[in-house]
């Protein structure tokens, strides 16, 4: 009985953590893809030049290693997905940004 009593504690004390923070990003992820597309349709439609898509391109690789590194011990806080949030909101004003600036492949 006693060793019952304790595997259904270990058991129940794994549980609670799942409730709190995890390291799955799923939202997070899906927005990167969005905004990564967004930076392609640019390209292809000419409201993007090579040097602002090279920029926007860095600024989304900046978000996945602030990513990566919430990822790292397991858990990603809920401090973390709103840095990364953040992060994320002011990328995709500068997109917005320079998709509608009129400057495109013409100015190189």
């Amino acid at each position: 009985m006693k060793a019952m009593v304790c595997a259904v504690t270990v058991l129940m004390l794994g549980m609670s953590g799942v409730g709190f923070a995890q390291a799955d990003t799923p939202v997070i992820d899906q927005r990167q893809a969005n905004q990564e597309k967004r930076i392609d349709q640019g390209i292809a439609s000419g409201q993007l030049n090579e040097r602002e898509a090279n920029r926007l391109n860095k600024q989304q690789e900046h978000i996945n290693k602030i990513e990566d590194k919430a990822k790292a011990d397991g858990v990603v806080t809920k401090g973390e997905r709103a840095r990364i949030d953040r992060a994320q909101d002011r990328a995709s004003r500068h997109i917005a940004r320079e998709k509608h600036d009129r400057q495109g492949r013409r100015h190189q």
